[in-house]
């Protein structure tokens, strides 16, 4: 059944519980806040701190919201964007183009104007719904972009060049729209991450999200008290298809506004979070902070908090060998997913195999699993390969891309680009990127083993190693390392920290400076090359 079909059911059994809160914490007095934060999600919201709706208000906002759109004559085969910080209003706008019939498009919130008029033009959307954060940027493109295409501002003050959300719903209709939709109906169109260029429009339909939802109870097993804090941003499949599970279990979830380690403690101990999935930077803000006394855990009711799980990066094992050692009575799983495999579960860790950390995990519910070579016939056990999936949430195609579509699928499979390895378990370990891989003088170099062995570092709070041209060896690699807050560590003494390493795998260059990620946690790989490929690591040694 299509997924619009679980938030009916949620309204009709249980109308009156909550189904989301929202909580801003910006509003709140946050002096105390002295670390650095990983300011992924912002918000201009001024209004309550804290605000909820249940699962009836919900589902009415939503048909509301459907009735309008089919007013202005959306339908089967038109496409409404979404550009907006995580907010209330969100889920319902999403599942209100849903119920048309219409496929729903997730705008990255980091979009600059030419790149939010890119993945307009590329997904051929009719309507464009936005929010307060995003009026400068949709006045700059405003008239190219209004030339066939409604634009709908979600917020107070609505500028001149948008129709308003809340005067649009007002007089709607709440009940659901007559509209029949199936499994085989297209969905939603989501954008690639970009981090290896400019992002593909990734054609998924209904049964794609059904599936994530059934994968996502099946691995963390979700229940009626389950609350689930949400942090990512819900444009990205990994954020929703985790949140799937709340629907499907008709649970409660929080949207949390703030990233820093108190606000998240502070989040989970009020709404009593049991579930709170995590990316690798804010994991090691809490930790940071709690081992040096900036946070202490006895001001927190955190007792029911049960499952704590990372995902959207490879995740060090020094990471959650110390986040046991703080939360011992923690489940803890790592999910891996791309948005072409609709997000997270494909394959997954389970929260039984914990003394697997460092590897990704097995197939994920309802998945198949295998490592190929340059042939893409399996590889043996133990050698390294590209990692590809198979099961009923792989995407139908890259959107109008064929070309693309057809370098990465293949008889059901999606070939991923990650290398991967079994170990002698059937765990499979990622290795690195397929295009990030380093070749030194003919030797492959793999980045994540040298990431990992220097998270082992107690100064280093992350690292991303990139490879540089070389006139003898083709390229070799080159370690961006963040230290902690009040840490000094010279080139030297990192040298010799590193001499622990096999030859090959010891950086070349060492260069200390801050480690950008995308709002999901990814690295931004391209971006380091473009800083310190060439002349920027000339520069950068000159600072130095």
């Amino acid at each position: 059944m299509p997924i619009t079909e679980l938030l009916e059911r949620n309204a009709a059994q249980y109308p009156n519980d909550v189904a989301l809160v929202e909580i801003n914490p910006k509003i709140q007095e946050t002096k105390r806040v002295t670390w650095k934060e990983y300011e992924l999600i912002q918000s201009t919201e001024k209004e309550s701190y804290r605000r909820e709706i249940t699962w009836s208000v919900f589902d009415e906002k939503a048909n509301r919201f459907a009735n309008y759109l089919m007013s202005m004559g959306i339908k089967r085969g038109h496409k409404v964007g979404i550009i907006m910080m995580n907010c209330l209003e969100w889920l319902p706008i999403y599942f209100g183009v849903l119920k048309t019939g219409a496929m729903v498009v997730p705008f990255n919130f980091r979009y600059s104007s030419d790149e939010i008029m890119y993945c307009a033009k590329l997904s051929q959307i009719d309507i464009l719904v936005f929010g307060p954060e995003f009026i400068g940027r949709i006045e700059e493109i405003c008239d190219e972009l209004s030339k066939k295409r409604l634009l709908i501002y979600v917020g107070d003050n609505c500028p001149t060049f948008a129709e308003d959300y809340k005067e649009a719903v007002a007089n709607c209709s709440s009940v659901k729209p007559d509209v029949k939709i199936t499994d085989d109906d297209e969905a939603a169109i989501y954008f690639s991450s970009g981090t290896t260029g400019f992002p593909k429009a990734i054609l998924h339909k209904h049964r794609s999200l059904m599936h994530s939802a059934a994968c996502e109870q099946n691995h963390h097993g979700q229940q009626r008290d389950d609350v689930f804090l949400l942090i990512p941003p819900l444009y990205h499949t990994g954020a929703k298809m985790h949140w799937f599970g709340s629907l499907l279990s008709a649970s409660k979830a929080v949207l949390l506004k703030g990233t820093s380690p108190d606000i998240i403690l502070d989040a989970i101990s009020k709404e009593k979070c049991t579930i709170v999935w995590l990316l690798v930077p804010w994991a090691q803000d809490i930790l940071e902070a709690i081992e040096s006394g900036r946070v202490n855990l006895k001001d927190y009711e955190l007792d029911q908090w049960r499952l704590m799980h990372i995902g959207a990066q490879p995740v060090p094992r020094s990471l959650i060998k110390k986040w046991k050692e703080i939360f011992p009575n923690h489940q803890y799983d790592t999910n891996y997913g791309l948005s072409e495999s609709i997000g997270p579960g494909c394959v997954h860790l389970g929260v039984e195999n914990i003394h697997k950390v460092g590897c990704i995990g097995k197939a994920g519910y309802g998945w198949e699993t295998a490592i190929v070579g340059e042939d893409r016939k399996p590889v043996k056990r133990g050698e390294v390969g590209e990692l590809a999936v198979k099961g009923p949430g792989v995407m139908e195609c890259y959107y109008h891309d064929p070309k693309s579509t057809k370098e990465v699928l293949a008889d059901g499979w999606l070939y991923t680009g990650d290398m991967a390895m079994e170990d002698e378990d059937g765990f499979i370990m990622l290795v690195d990127r397929k295009k990030d891989v380093i070749i030194s003088g003919g030797e492959n170099i793999y980045p994540v083993q040298i990431e990992d062995f220097i998270r082992t570092n107690d100064a280093v709070h992350d690292v991303a190693v990139i490879g540089i041209p070389d006139k003898r060896l083709g390229e070799v690699s080159c370690a961006i390392i963040e230290l902690k807050k009040d840490y000094v560590v010279t080139e030297e003494e990192m040298n010799e920290f590193c001499m622990a390493l096999p030859r090959y795998k010891r950086p070349h260059r060492i260069i200390f400076a801050d480690i950008p990620r995308n709002p999901t946690g990814k690295i931004e790989k391209p971006k380091l090359r473009e800083l310190y490929g060439g002349k920027g690591l000339v520069e950068a040694q000159n600072l130095g």
